[in-house]
């Protein structure tokens, strides 16, 4: 099989830098296009780029010519599907106009809350990918946007699929506790972050609300129908570098204790891999359980499964609600799993069902 030709819109950013990080060495896809903003047009990429990811950037693509975002409409016809890391703000008039050529896949909130967008998660509502032949009716696109959810909602909704699935739910409170890195870089300076918490990020709790309920929701007749059950939350940023923790209280409608969770989860793995265990991407497991009272931690646990997999901990009955209350912690990498690397997992489920 001959790898699809993909071009990056906003490559040079953080966001940027890990699709171009996840997509190296890939089995289906090649990097056939970078772009930027005007000031990095025309520059090789390793000078454009002040690349600070983990792993070292590949020569080939460090002497990559990098294009201008305004004038890549021109090139629509050389590649087979975008990847957008463009900033939310210009993501909604720029995505469009290349969708309607050719598919794009992102991390950019600037459709997500469109009736006729999925935010696709192959493990939560695959499904909704079914709204993409809705789009392109509604909006006389050939090709289509696609987006993934923000960082903070992939953690909650990946640790809810199973428990409202089996169990129901009729209400969820989070509190998260975010990595530095889902500010974008430089993010805040140390004499912000250093001794301290931030108690807010702007927007983010809202995304997290309306997000949940479209993400869980059911695909019916063309729309996705929202799950039923109120989100509340706080968001906070704390000193980790990399790797989102929540703690989460989810009231369920039939009983569930933490032994029945457990049991849960063992199924919805074993369902992921059924379903999408041939994708280049996919962890082994989409829910790892950590059985140590002081686990999951950022630090030791975020690449489990290539940053993949979702790490859960400390499950407990709730005191108040008893078998209808279940609490736990859930950790997830937000630059692997919630940005490039799970956007580029629904690419990959898209090209098996033919969207390419």
């Amino acid at each position: 099989m001959s790898k699809k030709k993909a071009a990056i819109l906003g490559a040079t950013g953080a966001a940027g830098q890990q699709f171009v990080e996840a997509l190296k060495d890939h089995p289906w896809f090649e990097i056939a296009g970078l772009y930027a903003s005007e000031r990095s047009e025309g520059k090789p990429y390793g000078v454009a780029a002040k690349w600070f990811t983990s792993s070292p950037l590949q020569e080939d693509i460090a002497a990559m010519t990098v294009g201008n975002v305004e004038k890549a409409i021109h090139d629509v016809d050389q590649y087979d599907l975008f990847f957008s890391a463009l900033p939310s703000g210009l993501s909604k008039e720029v995505e469009g106009l290349f969708a309607e050529h050719k598919p794009v896949i992102s991390t950019a909130s600037g459709y997500r809350y469109e009736d006729d967008v999925p935010i696709l998660v192959p493990e939560v509502n695959a499904p909704h990918s079914e709204l993409i032949k809705i789009q392109q009716e509604k909006r006389g696109w050939k090709g289509f946007v696609v987006p993934g959810p923000n960082c903070t909602t992939m953690g909650l909704i990946i640790s809810l699929k199973p428990i409202y699935e089996k169990f129901g739910v009729k209400s969820v409170f989070m509190t998260s506790m975010q990595a530095l890195s889902g500010a974008g870089y430089p993010g805040h300076s140390s004499l912000d972050i250093v001794d301290n918490m931030i108690p807010f990020i702007a927007k983010e709790e809202g995304k997290v609300v309306i997000e949940t309920v479209k993400t869980l929701g059911a695909y019916d007749q063309g729309s996705i129908q929202n799950a039923g059950f109120p989100v509340s939350c706080t968001c906070t940023r704390v000193a980790v570098i990399d790797g989102h923790m929540l703690s989460i209280f989810v009231q369920t409608e039939k009983p569930c204790t933490p032994d029945d969770l457990k049991a849960a989860f063992v199924e919805f793995n074993d369902s992921c891999r059924k379903e999408f265990g041939d994708l280049p991407s996919s962890p082994k497991d989409a829910i790892v359980v950590k059985n140590e009272e002081n686990r999951p931690q950022p630090r030791l646990d975020r690449e489990i499964g290539d940053g993949m997999s979702t790490v859960v901990g400390r499950i407990r009955q709730d005191e108040v609600y008893g078998q209808h209350g279940i609490k736990y912690v859930a950790l997830s990498h937000n630059t692997k799993r919630g940005a490039a690397k799970g956007e580029l997992m629904a690419a990959e489920y898209l090209m098996t069902q033919g969207y390419f």
